[in-house]
């Protein structure tokens, strides 16, 4: 495939953007809001009132990347008091933004939030789930704002375990506002800060907890699409511990909320099957071709958790572990209880809870699980709700996957733009397939893989005979702003 010619740095910006928008367009997302929500969500906000519980004496913290500011979650994490009856250990509120208080049940900004499901982020702006006067103002849990939320109590033993858990609505007043960054780095440096010494302590007992049960997390490195204002960026990161840590508590209450709901009977969980048989063998036989063996007598995620991603067969092995988690879905349920109700990368039941500004899901679950907690009905809307939740939902993640990839290809497209014809280091995630046999007089397909480059990092398609893990040299062939594609070719060895 001869290379096709490069393109200038202007001009490739000026069809970013347009292949951006055109990417909307295709994807049919719901740009803005219409009069009747933007009214009804204004109004309710006004109409508000704070619950009568407080609890904006404790100085709630919330972490999240930089320049965030439709904040979910908010935490508060101490010490049980000596004298505690039940011997806890550590002391923990999850608060959560209560957006059902300014949602009005099947109402105007309701209907559309379920036609939406989620928030899309994407390069060029994001597309939010709730009008911004929800989403970004008096819902989010923005610092020295007196905001109501969902505040989750869990009492933990000594080993990180629940002891006890409950759920109700409550004022607080979040005091700081930090980063992931901030947050390593001041763990790094041996902080005295008790919020983020038990944010590590709980944080690393809640991790040895999921090994113990035969949980399992992909802790690839992290990929984000920038824009300083005049072009664009795709920056590359592996995942901080405290993002960790922070991630055990959100499982955490996922878990509890599933547990509610399960006892209540009646609820929605986030289920996935475990792996089959065949996807375990397969994996485990590349994980010896990649020369880092998956020992027979260790559970695939402890296995996983050994993997260095810095090393490339190793990152190439990861990738290849994402075989293993497929078929998530959402479970329904209202009286007898489904028979699959675990998710097979927790290894327990679980629920989406931590994200009612950005995920529709999570505001029924919050609503259920405070009114179970308070010994009360589920309300009849949440009830109604329940049966189409989960068909939403997956349609919503298909359309955010779709959204994501396809803003992503156009960002890499037009970074390398420029440089058609140059060699780049790579490291192949996916090997080439095996020849397959054709039919006569039909042309065989060209054999390629994925590989990631190194510089920058990004992972593309790639002609030739490719094997996972191998360090290679690849050409770039294409690079199409308009289609959203790259293409590469690896570099004869004599060339």
């Amino acid at each position: 495939m001869p290379a096709k010619p490069p393109v200038p740095e202007r001009d490739a910006q000026q069809l970013l953007a347009r292949s951006l928008s055109g990417l909307r367009a295709e994807l049919d997302l719901r740009e803005g809001f219409p009069e009747e929500v933007l009214r009804e969500a204004a109004a309710a906000v006004v109409a508000h009132r704070l619950p009568s519980e407080d609890l904006r004496e404790l100085p709630f913290l919330t972490i999240d990347p930089p320049g965030s500011t439709d904040l979910d979650q908010a935490i508060h994490l101490g010490r049980g008091a000596a004298d505690d009856a039940d011997g806890a250990a550590y002391d923990v509120r999850y608060a959560i933004a209560d957006v059902p208080a300014f949602v009005p049940a099947e109402g105007a900004v309701d209907l559309e939030a379920r036609l939406r499901g989620q928030t899309m982020y994407a390069p060029d702006g994001r597309i939010p789930l709730h009008p911004d006067v929800i989403s970004e103002g008096a819902a989010s849990l923005l610092p020295g704002q007196d905001r109501p939320a969902f505040v989750w109590h869990f009492r933990l033993d000594a080993a990180g375990a629940v002891d006890s858990v409950s759920v109700r609505r409550a004022t607080i007043r979040s005091r700081r506002q930090l980063t992931y960054a901030e947050v390593q780095s001041a763990i790094d440096a041996g902080t005295t800060d008790e919020q983020f010494r038990l944010l590590e302590e709980i944080g690393r007992h809640r991790i040895r907890l999921e090994l113990e049960r035969g949980g399992a997390g992909l802790t690839l490195p992290r990929q984000e699409v920038t824009h300083d204002g005049g072009r664009y960026a795709i920056v590359t990161e592996p995942a901080r511990p405290c993002e960790d840590w922070n991630a055990q508590l959100s499982l955490m209450t996922g878990m509890a909320a599933a547990r509610i709901m399960l006892d209540g009977g009646i609820g929605i969980l986030r289920t996935m099957p475990a792996p089959d048989d065949g996807a375990l063998r397969k994996f485990r036989l590349q994980s010896v071709a990649l020369g880092h063996p998956w020992p027979e007598d260790l559970p695939y995620g402890n296995f996983l958790r050994t993997l260095d991603v810095s090393e490339p067969r190793q990152l190439a092995l990861m990738h290849a572990a994402a075989t293993l988690f497929r078929g998530a879905g959402y479970t329904v349920f209202d009286g007898e209880l489904p028979d699959d109700t675990v998710q097979s990368a927790i290894a327990a039941p679980y629920a989406h809870t931590t994200a009612p500004i950005r995920r529709l899901v999570d505001r029924f679950v919050l609503v259920i699980c405070a009114a179970l907690c308070a010994g009360e009905d589920v309300p009849g809307w949440a009830r109604r709700a329940l049966p189409e939740l989960g068909s939403v939902m997956a349609s919503s993640a298909q359309l955010a996957s779709r959204l994501d990839s396809g803003a992503l290809d156009a960002v890499q497209a037009a970074l390398l733009s420029e440089r058609i014809g140059e060699a780049f280091s790579a490291v192949v995630l996916q090997g080439s397939p095996p020849a397959a046999d054709d039919a006569p007089g039909r042309q065989a397909p060209r054999p390629s893989g994925v590989v990631q480059v190194a510089d920058p990092v990004l992972e593309a398609v790639c002609y030739g005979d490719l094997v996972a893990g191998e360090k290679v040299t690849v050409i770039l062939l294409e690079a199409d702003i308009a289609r959203r594609r790259l293409r590469f070719e690896v570099k004869p060895a004599d060339a």
